[in-house]
């Protein structure tokens, strides 16, 4: 089970998002920094060529004003035309980077080997403030370009102070402070939205709520719409305040350290004036020098600050990296081509990350190879955090899972899931043409016709398709032009016929994928699935089917009862029935009901 990692640093996420950014588009990233920073560099020499202009006209030197003319309008037209450059560029760079970095998110979040990252709360933050602030990412190469140069054009404007007297040098440390408070409001407020995460989360998800079609009936049949409201602006609210305290108490810091730079450059320009008695020009070189020393840092700070605001975004992308690189299960054993014995789950327990609940407790059980094994038991018993396992969703707390003698945590989670077929009870709902929302289970054989037709005649959808428009061209989702929305039960038999996609898996999981259907249908399905299942037994499938109803798995050749964390029976329906336990009480329960 894998550790959490901790959020990177600033500098190494940096970094991180560099090589990202080189390796994506290194040409243009090259170009973009070198013309956004150097256009700041021209616009710092104008001090310079104002003194020489003031010191040219008070001797009345035509010379020196001409070359002081001429060296202002070349310094703007230079700084123009980097800027445009640059600007061109990074438009073209950004709309690149913007794709690329969603994409590689997406992908982050795709290939993950586990669902720690969709079902720990913690988690769920870190990733909510990243969808949050994606949008961010692409601009932060513009801001470190834009930093770099202020930074450059802040060392020019230095050194031409420190050329009329080297005291001057002390203006820029009266700025460290307003650079510092900078810092530190960023990290204030930071740490502010950390702790607001769980109550912004809350309500976007109550947003969600409010605005999607899918609650919107019983929202209003129940007329609870206008309290997911108020709710919803309580709990935004909560995630405000601690971030609107953090902003006061910085800002308050932050305009003491400009009023001490204020002063300052006010005593530079008079220590300059009365004590050097400078000339005119130089005279002039500080008030402009000085003058654009505050401005630029002003805009230095600025977008050091907005820099720092990015760089939380690629801290939590280098956090997801890490994450996603930690929870590799790597493995020296093959994928099995066929199972000859069976699924063994010895002295297996399981908690979720994070908690200290056992889910699973001491479970020692056998799925015989070519069996149609019925996994039941009541809602909360453990049935789906043991597929779960199967899955390789998790890794055991304790014991370990073998497929024929070896270690399921020795063969590679991806080329394991590849000889796994099925439905569960949570399907997506993909809005495509219906022959690519069947054919995404098997995706090598996604658009071979017949591979999709077979799909839905095992997942028993042929009359649902039959019924659509286009049949199997018809578009799913009525949000799209000529799309079709579905029924819920329509939908799910679209789900199992995507799950039955793989020609041979090895492992055929059906996790409630019927639970919305009555008994009787889902009994029938069953018993459908578990003839398919038995009509292939080369390569010795085993098919687990999941289910909190008794009465409908009676077909299985094992059924496995969990209660409580723990297997208490295995057996067949007969023999379950015939000890009298567990099974055999519930089984009476429900079947009394559906008299």
């Amino acid at each position: 089970m894998s550790k959490e990692p901790d959020l990177p640093g600033l500098l190494p996420a940096l970094a991180r998002s560099l090589r990202f950014a080189f390796g994506a588009e290194p040409v243009l990233l090259t170009a973009c920094f070198g013309l956004i920073a150097a256009s700041w560099i021209p616009t710092a020499f104008l001090a310079l060529w104002l003194k020489l202009l003031a010191d040219g006209v008070v001797a009345h030197r035509g010379r020196e004003i001409a070359a002081a003319a001429a060296a202002i309008a070349s310094s703007i037209a230079l700084a123009w035309l980097l800027r445009t450059a640059g600007a061109r560029a990074h438009l073209l760079f950004r709309e690149r980077a913007k794709i690329a970095i969603e994409a590689h998110v997406s992908h982050l979040q795709a290939s993950a080997v586990g669902l720690e990252h969709h079902e720990r709360p913690e988690f769920l933050d870190r990733l909510e403030l990243l969808r949050e602030q994606t949008f961010l990412l692409d601009h932060m190469y513009q801001a470190l370009m834009g930093t770099v140069g202020l930074a450059l054009m802040l060392a020019v404007t230095v050194g031409l102070l420190i050329s009329i007297h080297p005291a001057l040098a002390i203006l820029a440390l009266f700025a460290i402070p307003a650079a510092t408070s900078a810092s530190w409001r960023a990290g204030a407020e930071r740490r502010a939205q950390d702790r607001a995460a769980p109550h912004l989360r809350l309500a976007r998800h109550l947003f969600d709520l409010a605005t999607a079609p899918g609650p919107g009936k019983e929202l209003r049949v129940t007329r609870t719409g206008e309290l997911l409201l108020q709710r919803r602006r309580r709990a935004w609210n909560d995630s405000l305040a601690p971030i609107a305290t953090a902003r006061w108490r910085s800002a308050l810091w932050h305009a003491a350290a400009w009023t001490v730079f204020g002063v300052a450059y006010l005593g530079a320009v008079a220590y300059v004036a009365i004590a050097l008695r400078a000339s005119p020009g130089s005279i002039l070189l500080v008030l402009a020098a000085g003058g654009s020393l505050a401005r630029y840092l002003g805009m230095t700070v600025s977008t050091a600050q907005f820099l720092r605001w990015t760089l939380d975004a690629a801290a939590r992308v280098a956090w997801l990296e890490d994450y996603v690189a930690a929870g590799r299960y790597t493995g020296d054993q093959p994928a099995p081509e066929r199972i000859e014995q069976g699924i063994r789950f010895e002295r297996v327990s399981f908690r979720y990350p994070g908690t200290d609940r056992e889910v699973l407790k001491d479970v020692s059980i056998e799925l015989p190879s070519g069996s149609v094994v019925a996994l039941v038991g009541e809602n909360g018993a453990g049935k789906t955090s043991l597929v779960k396992l199967l899955c390789r969703f998790y890794e055991p707390s304790e014991g370990r899972i073998t497929v024929d003698g070896v270690d399921l945590a020795r063969i590679p989670a991806g080329d394991w899931r590849e000889r796994i077929g099925g439905a569960f009870q949570d399907f997506m709902r993909f809005e495509f043409q219906v022959r690519r929302t069947v054919g995404l289970g098997d995706q090598p054989r996604e658009d071979l016709p017949q591979a999709v037709e077979t799909a839905v005649v095992r997942g028993g959808a042929t009359e649902v398709v039959s019924g659509l428009p286009a049949g199997l061209r018809t578009q799913l989702g009525a949000a799209w032009s000529e799309g079709v929305e579905p029924s819920f039960g329509q939908w799910q038999k679209l789900a199992l016929a995507r799950g039955f996609m793989r020609d041979e898996p090895l492992l055929l999981v059906l996790d409630e994928p019927t639970a919305a259907l009555d008994a009787e249908t889902e009994h029938a399905l069953f018993e459908r699935f578990a003839a398919q299942s038995r009509a292939v037994t080369e390569r010795g499938r085993i098919t687990l089917l999941v289910s909190h109803r008794f009465s409908t798995v009676r077909m299985a050749d094992l059924i496995i009862v969990v209660d409580g964390a723990r297997v208490v029976e295995a057996g067949s329906h007969e023999e379950l029935t015939a000890r009298n336990g567990l099974y055999a009480e519930l089984y009476g329960i429900q079947a009394r009901g559906y008299r």
